[in-house]
């Protein structure tokens, strides 16, 4: 089974946007950290579980579970469903790549429990930003 926990970070809502994914399982132990533009905080949420998928999709589990502290990508995962037009057309392509899996989980965890993932998406953030 694959872990994968996500975070998304943005400076200002909307504003510079990262996301971060921590996979480990089956003998993995990888890390991403990539700046996505300018979204809104739940927008780069969505992004950052779109990623941790492709990224886990990439490796052949059977069995992926996610970890995320976002209520939100959490319940329009379970409900398949997110009234936002911008949220929905990203959860089409999670739900495609989620519906490939053997067994799928995904699990609401606080953010002290979130700390590696919180840590790549924020240095996406911060590697775009001017330096003063």
């Amino acid at each position: 089974m694959l872990e994968v926990y996500i975070d998304g970070s943005t400076t200002g809502n909307p504003g510079p946007s990262g996301v971060g994914i921590f996979i480990k399982g089956e003998g993995h132990h990888l890390k991403f950290s990539e700046f996505i533009g300018h979204y809104s905080n739940h927008t780069t949420e969505f992004f950052a579980l779109l990623k941790g998928l492709e990224e886990a999709q990439k490796l052949s589990p059977t069995i992926v579970s996610v970890r995320t502290d976002s209520q939100i990508v959490l319940a329009a995962v379970e409900k398949r469903y997110a009234k936002n037009a911008e949220f929905a057309a990203i959860l089409e392509k999670i739900l495609a790549i989620i519906d490939t899996f053997d067994l799928f989980f995904i699990k609401w965890i606080p953010d002290d429990q979130n700390k590696a993932a919180h840590a790549l998406a924020r240095e996406a953030v911060f590697k775009q930003l001017p330096k003063s």
